[in-house]
């Protein structure tokens, strides 16, 4: 992982290469509606005061849970106490982030979704309101967070998501029997280098001409950057928007030619 430091020169870095968020000088029409309709729509949707509401019981809530950790950082499975408002104010996607996802699923309206990396579910909900009619399965190593996120889901009254709980490893294998055509996937879990390239090539037989896959932190480390480069550069993969926090992979053969976009967000 990037210090603090690191992390805000590379964003520095990005932030003066990058386009600047209105859509001016991107020649892809599909960037351009993307921009637009998507990263720009300032428009307060009716789900955003359910689910901030609820992210601000979770931020007040101090009972202790058990964690198990599979992601970054950790070797073999191990426990520890966390509570739900640390949970909730450290590992849980902010409503910036969040309430993008709301729109891409909105705006594109996706029939399947897979989540890898529940958490307390806050932006699986987001994604199940902005689709009702979607089916949306979401994995989550931790027993005692899936746990948190299922009360969440019922407290906001989303019954379109399916959640799975155990490791990546055990578990993805499983849900693509189950899911074998996917139009968007976010993986948001064990942000290292050979897991996030498998999960990858576990999820690329599911894509199809308009799938989207969403990866979080593609900056947030250095094997994480080479997994985003990697990604960018596998021949299935036509376009890509570097966010910097967020990239978003195309596999659409609308794109004749590769291309990257970085844009600040």
């Amino acid at each position: 992982m990037y210090s603090s430091w690191q992390l805000a020169r590379k964003y520095i870095s990005y932030y003066i290469r990058a386009s600047n968020g209105k859509g001016h000088g991107i020649h892809s029409p599909f960037v351009y509606d993307f921009v637009r309709n998507v990263l720009n729509d300032k428009r307060t949707f009716y789900a955003y005061t359910q689910v901030e509401y609820l992210r601000a019981q979770l931020l007040r809530n101090k009972n202790i849970i058990e964690v198990e950790d599979f992601g970054a950082g950790s070797t073999k499975q191990k426990s520890s106490t966390r509570s739900i408002a640390g949970i909730a104010q450290h590992a849980v996607k902010s409503k910036k982030w969040a309430q993008l996802l709301f729109r891409i699923v909105n705006y594109y309206q996706p029939r399947t979704i897979l989540e890898l990396g529940t958490s307390l579910g806050i932006s699986t909900a987001y994604m199940a309101l902005a689709n009702p009619q979607a089916t949306i399965i979401t994995a989550e190593g931790s027993a005692a967070v899936a746990g948190q996120a299922s009360h969440n889901f019922k407290a906001l009254h989303c019954w379109n998501i399916e959640q799975v709980v155990g490791n990546f490893d055990d578990t993805l294998p499983g849900i693509l029997q189950q899911m074998p055509i996917i139009d968007l996937a976010f993986v948001d879990g064990n942000h290292r280098l050979e897991p996030t390239l498998k999960y990858f090539e576990q999820l690329l037989p599911s894509m199809h001409n308009n799938s989207m896959m969403i990866f979080d932190d593609i900056h947030w480390s250095e094997g994480m950057e080479q997994a985003w480069t990697t990604i960018q550069a596998h021949e299935s993969v036509r376009l890509t928007i570097d966010l910097f926090f967020v990239g978003l992979v195309f596999f659409s053969e609308q794109f004749k030619v590769k291309q990257h976009f970085s844009i600040r967000f």
